[in-house]
Order: C-alpha cells, then sequence, then structure tokens
C-alpha cells in the first residue's frame, strides 16, 4: 500500500502482496488442521467442534486470498477507482470533481494517525478511500483535494504526525499507575500463584513441588509489579527541528527523557515488530554510543517509512546513515 503525491494526481492503494496473503491463509490453514484429529475420534462433540474449526479456517482462507486490490487515482477534475479481485477483471469506476458535495476526513480507530479520504455524491452515496500513507503531508493532501475539487467546509484533520506541526508526536503523554492499580495487580499476582496450594489444603491433599514452588514466585511476580510496572508504560517520541526528546517513566513513575541529536544518529530504520506490516512498523535509531531507540507503533510499513523521512528531514541524518 502506498501513495504518492505529484503536481497533477494523487495515489492511493490497499491489498496485500500475495506473498502477505499467501502466509496469512498459511497460518489459517495451519490453525485450522491442527482441529482435523478430532474428525478421526468417536465423540461426537469433538467431530463437530473438529468440523466447525475446518470450516472457520476454509473461510479464512478464501477470505484472505480472495480480498481485493483498490486503488485510486485522485486528478484535479476526477477520481479514478479501480477494483481487482486475484483472478477476476479489474473494474473501474470515474467520479467527477461537480458529483461531490462534501468531503471528510476521519482517523482510524485503531491507528491514531491513519486516515481515510471520505467523499459524499449527490447521490448520497459515500465513497472511501484507501489510506493515506503519508501521514507526514494529511493536511497538504486534503488541502489539495479541496481546492481542486471546490469543496467547501473541509474541517483540517487533527494528525500528531504532520510535518506541519512545529513538534511532532509519536505515542501518547506518559502517565504513571496509581499506587492503587499497582498494589491490586499485585495482589492478584500473589493470588493466582497461591491458588493451587491452598485448593490441595482445603481438600485435604498433600501438596506438590510445582505447588510450593509457585508460592515464592507469586511474591517474586508481585515485588516486579510494584517496581517495573511503570516501564510497562512504553515511550513517547516528541520530534522537533534538531532534536528527538523521548520521554519514559522510571519504576517508581518519575519521567525520564532522553535527547537524540542527527550527529548522534548511526543509523536510522523502518522494523516490524508484531504480526503484520500492515499494522505494526516503528522507527528505530540506533546511536554511535551503541544504544538503541525504538519508536511507539507507526502503522504499515509505508507509513512508518514517511514518518523516517520527516525524522530524516528534521535532524539533518547524513545519507550514509540512512537506511529506511
Amino acid at each position: 500500500m502506498d501513495d504518492t503525491t505529484s503536481h497533477s494526481d494523487i495515489r492511493l492503494r490497499e491489498g496485500s502482496s500475495i506473498a502477505q496473503r499467501l502466509i496469512m491463509a498459511g497460518c489459517a490453514a495451519a490453525v485450522a488442521l491442527c482441529f482435523t484429529p478430532g474428525l478421526f475420534t468417536q465423540d461426537t462433540l469433538e467431530i463437530i467442534i473438529s468440523s466447525a474449526a475446518l470450516l472457520v479456517g476454509a473461510g479464512f482462507v478464501v477470505g484472505i486470498m480472495m480480498a481485493p486490490a483498490v486503488v485510486w487515482i485522485i486528478t484535479p477534475n476526477q477520481i479514478l477507482i479501480g477494483h481487482q479481485r486475484p483472478f477476476g477483471k479489474l473494474q473501474t469506476r470515474v467520479i467527477g470533481k461537480n458529483d461531490i458535495t462534501a468531503l471528510q476526513v476521519p482517523g482510524s480507530k485503531r491507528v491514531k494517525a491513519r486516515f481515510q479520504l471520505v467523499f459524499t455524491l449527490h447521490s448520497g452515496e459515500r465513497l472511501t478511500s484507501p489510506p493515506i500513507a503519508d501521514v507526514t503531508h494529511v493536511r497538504d493532501t486534503v488541502a489539495w483535494i479541496a481546492t481542486h475539487f471546490d469543496v467547501p467546509n473541509v474541517e483540517e484533520p487533527v494528525n500528531p504526525l504532520d510535518a506541519s506541526n512545529p513538534e511532532m508526536h509519536l505515542g501518547e503523554p506518559l502517565e504513571p499507575f496509581s499506587p492503587r492499580d499497582i498494589r491490586i495487580v499485585a495482589l492478584i499476582a500473589v493470588a493466582l500463584c497461591a491458588i493451587p496450594y491452598a485448593y490441595k489444603l482445603w481438600r485435604g491433599l498433600s501438596p506438590t513441588h510445582v505447588d510450593i514452588l509457585l508460592l515464592p514466585l507469586g511474591a517474586i511476580a508481585a515485588f516486579a509489579v510494584s517496581r517495573h510496572a511503570n516501564r510497562a508504560t512504553g515511550a513517547f517520541w516528541i520530534i522537533r527541528q534538531n532534536e528527538i526528546r523521548v520521554e519514559r517513566l522510571w519504576g517508581d513513575g518519575a519521567l525520564r527523557a532522553d535527547h537524540i541529536a542527527g550527529p548522534d544518529v548511526k543509523s536510522i530504520t523502518v522494523e516490524r515488530r508484531g504480526r503484520s506490516e500492515d499494522e505494526h512498523c516503528i522507527v528505530v535509531i540506533r546511536l554511535h554510543s551503541g544504544r538503541r531507540f525504538r519508536s511507539p507503533r507507526v502503522g504499515s510499513r509505508v507509513e512508518a517509512r514517511a514518518v523516517a523521512t520527516e525524522i530524516v528531514r528534521r535532524l539533518g541524518i547524513a545519507a550514509e546513515n540512512n537506511k529506511i
């Protein structure tokens, strides 16, 4: 998925590659096949569960492989929409600028800095575009479309990663957990580890070595929660001209701030951290000192590359250190 903004048009794309589809379909098929032994038992319930799992898995495989690829080409006078399913013909549709009455730019509920264009036609139909991949220039893209299509009263999107902001924000401002919440979680950890031991005593049975071993593990888990829970809040990046401020919390809830300047950067890359390149890509900065900073989740690989490119521009990172 990518988009390209030029002087004449804007291109928006959506749809996984064949390789990504095969990987996702293979994982779904593997999970479904784990239930096949139940088909060869004499238990009716297991046969029903296994059959249902195989049907659901087959549905996922078909849905993943048959998902359409969509491309929008927005010119100053019209929108050309292409829609194609695997092994199917390309279907196209042309929307003239005079057919459009309104434009909205809602954000995504899952990814904060992901935006789509929603056009309302004279007929009342609403068309939703693929996401704008260059998340650092959403306002410029929306302004360009609103100007050429003569769409009035377009609300400017609130984009924390827009290049027009003096400060770009990655992640959420950090707040420490309350002492009460930490105590509750610590007590839950102790209780969960003590339940097997208490159950054996209540039934008049002798606790096993595993039951006894869980007791000190519960105390260790409670101690770890009380000392390090605030470290799990992640990081908050403030990207300014010539500097990045990285905020994190110490275990006691105190704020810790690190500063990254362009000459300190050994390399900047985009990496996947999670299951999908469409949702879980981050920016990774390595310093000459050996330290490594991983950003909060950005989104797709193309979106993360757009953010990394803006970081390179703001920090003046040398070309030989740019690995994005």
